[in-house]
């Protein structure tokens, strides 16, 4: 049985390496070995931060709530069990969305998340009892 060598295979599997690292600084746009590694951390990277950016995003759009909420009085997470106990299901992203485009409806859902809320004010007076 002859030996099979793989020419075209490899040249193929190369090509398509160097390919995808096109636009990389130096050698790891040119030699091989050196583009192989950095598309294995691009990737790791790639994948890491897909998952941070939904982190980063969700962090903004608290950020925003609670702007917003300060702004009328309140807190985030007054607000929050507010519309909990109202059975409003809106999730982060939306009501950061209703805070900058429609200050009305978020006055609205602050007045209800008021008349909703089982928390204890900011500053109850003390008692001796």
């Amino acid at each position: 049985m002859p030996r099979v060598r793989k020419g075209s295979a490899r040249k193929r599997a190369h090509k398509r390496v160097l390919r995808e690292a096109r636009g990389y600084f130096g050698t790891k746009s040119r030699h091989f070995q050196q583009a192989k590694v950095a598309l294995t951390r691009a990737g790791q990277f790639a994948y890491r931060d897909r998952r941070n950016r939904k982190r980063s995003m969700r962090a903004l759009w608290i950020t925003r709530i609670t702007a917003a909420c300060r702004m009328r009085g309140s807190r985030y997470s007054l607000f929050m069990n507010g519309l909990r106990n109202a059975s409003l299901m809106l999730n982060r992203k939306m009501l950061s969305q209703i805070a900058i485009d429609d200050p009305a409806t978020f006055d609205r859902l602050i007045e209800i998340a008021n008349e909703n809320t089982t928390a204890m004010p900011a500053n109850p007076e003390k008692t001796t009892a």
